[in-house]
């Protein structure tokens, strides 16, 4: 069920081979979850809608209609934990883990108007943010993920709104075809995760086309141009984070890999406020992270989450 609901929708965006390019990378990389037949069963109990409208312009994403669902509250239930939010959706408010508006908020006055662009979004998470780019005036806003339950998420919340130009595939971004065609490229709290950070960077570069701008959201820590920490194992208790640089070290990758006009917008420690556990996310969350005697330092004694926002363009 879940595959129909992938790539039909991206057809009419992209180029017959750019499509069976897709369809071929699907059929390599996309693996059911142990999870699958549970999830289904969430979507299948909810009715495309006829009379929903939908609110992509404010912080929580709103879809409204006249009419109620009863099995919504138990679809969305079944697709916990929730991540990335807020949300509204026919009345159930999702109080998410993280306030992603706030994230939106830090970065959206200092990037080129998304009026008439093609985005990608690598590391979507459920499509929070696909949504807002939609309402900043993106054109197409495309997603990737490998992450199943986000993906269930997203297409259960599709499924209650009319069609929109909003795309998730669950791929890597490691595995897409360099098209070159994105007007904008935002890559938000993947960089961390890469053993590789560079030819990360390289992936989002041969994304964007020539001129196109590219936004990166990671961690950083304080200090100069040659500051890089690498985490002895553990770091805010996550196994899979390899390098945290300094603003000034990021900026200097940058520029090393080509990249022009390339400023650090936005830097801020995390608060427990931005990220939490909620009755939509159970599990522990940043307060179970840090240091108990001092939210300065993480519970392995580094300096605690510290997020900045870059932005560059990509030559002519």
């Amino acid at each position: 069920m879940i595959a129909d609901l992938i790539l039909n929708p991206l057809q009419p965006h992209v180029s017959e081979a750019q499509f069976e390019q897709l369809t071929q990378l699907m059929a390599t990389h996309f693996r059911q979850h142990g999870n699958g037949p549970k999830w289904d069963n969430a979507l299948a109990n909810i009715p495309d809608l006829s009379d929903s409208r939908c609110d992509f312009s404010s912080d929580v994403i709103r879809v409204l209609a006249d009419t109620g669902m009863d099995q919504l509250r138990a679809s969305l239930e079944s697709l916990m934990p929730w991540r990335k939010g807020p949300w509204h959706l026919l009345g159930i408010d999702i109080d998410t883990e993280w306030r992603s508006d706030w994230k939106w908020q830090r970065l959206a006055p200092h990037i080129t108007s998304l009026t008439g662009r093609d985005v990608l979004d690598i590391g979507c998470g459920n499509g929070y943010h696909l949504f807002r780019m939609l309402g900043d005036g993106s054109k197409f806003a495309l997603g990737v993920d490998p992450t199943r339950l986000f993906l269930y998420q997203f297409a259960l919340v599709k499924k209650l709104m009319p069609s929109n130009n909003a795309h998730i595939l669950p791929l890597r971004s490691e595995h897409l075809p360099a098209f070159a065609c994105f007007d904008t490229v935002f890559s938000m709290g993947v960089l961390y995760h890469r053993r590789a950070p560079l030819d990360h960077i390289n992936e989002l570069i041969s994304f964007l086309r020539p001129g196109g701008e590219l936004v990166l959201e990671t961690l950083v820590v304080p200090g100069n141009a040659q500051t890089i920490l690498v985490p002895e194992d553990r770091y805010a208790k996550m196994a899979n984070v390899w390098f945290l640089p300094s603003t000034l070290a990021l900026e200097l990758w940058l520029k090393k890999l080509g990249l022009r006009n390339v400023r650090t917008v936005d830097v801020c420690q995390t608060t427990t406020d931005e990220q939490q556990q909620t009755a939509w996310m159970q599990f522990q969350s940043l307060a179970d992270y840090l240091d108990p005697e001092n939210k300065d330092l993480t519970i392995e004694g580094y300096p605690a989450p510290r997020r900045a926002i870059m932005v560059a363009n990509k030559p002519d």
